[in-house]
């Protein structure tokens, strides 16, 4: 049974303990709500979360178990003379869950029947007799080894499969009987659900935490490995950027950060003045109408897709900057530059920068206002003097987050700063960022054992640091510096 059904049914079984729960709790009470220790939710809701969350939880822990259980069991089937030269046991994997899936490919296709891909799958043909139709289907020879190994993958998989199916219904089952017996006039009811909503959240914050930490740590295992092939001098410390997969490459980072902070520092340029402004008139001067209307129409810049301005600097303001700056001036001929992607990732971050400020403005409180212009001063004045200084901490923090931002984009850079790495002080020149070398090195046809393609690794390592510095900054600053007011 599709894993979608699975968790259908065991939210109807938790919706019908909520229902039935209710009813319980109401009867063994003889209808006298005064009876009961908690409210009769209370009863249902105890019922319904034994019913769904253990379920739930094996369904997850299943899931993320079960393929890698599967593939070392597939994986000791092929012997290493199956492996072809210059790949490894990954690739042939690959190749293995491509064919699995060709069984479904090939009947939709109408190159194999149904009947044929059901023994097939339990192992009842010889699967050298339907290499062909298989090869067919995926427009590609299949190796027999793979085509066994990926039969054992997909009768694995459908046992699995079965076996979830039946222990998460099972599970359910049992979590809705037991919630339904402990029903009783004195049962604790609130106090027990309120005790599983709180395991819940700490169970969400610990995932949170722990994906953090797994990324950090699948970064750092894989750079160690880069590092055990290249020189961290070399790389830290280079001024070239040549990868090459048939040896000599030159992996230095410096053109890539120097690319990263020239293209971040003009998008604050153009940013931060056009965010703080529109944050401090509409937090001191405008009406309650205007506010209404503009700050939503600022906020729908957050909401474009990066793609989309990726594309309005690639066809609009890279051509214009080229016609009417570049080239009069004898500074380049070239559409992508860094001028291009600053100015246009300037425009994406003004809500981040506007949104932010105008908030901490806000927070501000009113009385330092009232105190300024009782004194004499006029608005101006006290915006200059009271309010921005007041909430300098936090905008601050919130040019350094916006920061961070800029850091880490990606499609605009592709697709309006160009690909060159290299250092350069002209802002009319192609250069690119540490984001879009990360997405050049892991695309296409990769050796995960070659430096050229492990320095992704090490570049999204030193982006991470990079960025948490920052963020660490910005909260230092927001906590050290912000006013405490009553």
């Amino acid at each position: 049974m599709p894993v979608f059904w699975i968790v259908v049914i065991v939210l109807a079984l938790a919706a019908l303990g909520y229902i039935a729960g209710r009813r319980r709790a109401l009867s063994s009470a003889g209808g006298d709500i005064r009876k009961l220790h908690s409210l009769p939710s209370y009863y249902g809701w105890n019922a319904a979360l034994l019913a769904a969350v253990p379920a739930f939880l094996l369904l997850i822990v299943w899931l993320l178990g079960q393929p890698a259980l599967i593939e070392r069991q597939v994986t000791g089937m092929i012997p290493e003379t199956a492996i072809p030269e210059g790949s490894n046991i990954s690739l042939v994997m690959s190749d293995v869950r491509r064919v699995a899936d060709g069984l479904d490919l090939a009947v939709s296709q109408g190159v194999m029947t149904a009947e044929e891909a059901r023994t097939m799958r339990a192992g009842e043909t010889d699967v050298r007799a339907e290499l062909g139709k298989i090869g067919i289907a995926l427009g590609s020879e299949v190796n027999p080894t793979v085509m066994l190994a990926a039969q054992r993958f997909r009768q694995l998989t459908h046992s699995g499969n079965l076996a979830l199916t039946v222990a998460a219904l099972a599970l359910a089952l049992a979590g809705l009987g037991y919630g339904m017996a402990r029903i009783r006039p004195e049962f604790r009811a609130r106090n027990t659900v309120e005790r599983a909503v709180k395991a819940l959240l700490i169970l969400a914050s610990t995932i949170a935490i722990l994906t953090t930490a797994g990324i950090v740590l699948s970064m750092l295992f894989e750079t160690r490995n880069f590092f055990a092939q290249y020189s961290w001098v070399k790389f830290f410390f280079g001024t070239t950027w040549s990868p090459n997969f048939r040896g000599g490459s030159d992996l230095g980072i410096l053109p890539l950060l120097w690319g990263t902070l020239y293209i971040s520092l003009i998008a604050l340029v153009v940013s931060v003045p056009i965010g703080l402004f529109a944050a401090v008139y509409l937090s001191e001067y405008a009406g309650r109408k205007m506010r209404a209307l503009a700050k939503p129409a600022i906020e729908i810049l957050a909401g474009i897709p990066t793609i989309v301005y990726g594309l309005f600097a690639l066809i609009t303001v890279g051509p214009l900057l080229r016609d009417y700056f570049a080239r009069p001036m004898g500074l380049g001929e070239s559409g992508s530059s860094v001028m291009t992607a600053g100015l246009v990732m300037g425009v994406m971050l003004i809500p981040f920068v506007s949104s932010l400020s105008d908030d901490i403005i806000n927070a501000v409180p009113q009385s330092l206002r009232d105190g300024s212009l009782g004194l004499g001063a006029t608005p101006s004045e006290t915006i200059r003097q009271v309010v921005l200084p007041a909430a300098l901490p936090g905008i601050v923090g919130a040019i350094l987050l916006a920061a961070s931002r800029a850091i880490g984009e990606t499609m605009i850079v592709v697709l309006g700063a160009g690909a060159a790495a290299k250092l350069d002080l002209n802002p009319f020149e192609a250069m690119t960022t540490v984001t879009v070398k990360i997405v050049s090195q892991l695309t296409g046809d990769t050796d995960f054992a070659a430096p050229e393609t492990l320095v992704a690794f090490a570049l999204g390592l030193t982006l991470f640091v990079l960025t948490l510095g920052l963020n660490v900054l910005a909260l230092y600053i927001v906590r050290k510096y912000r006013e405490q007011y009553e």
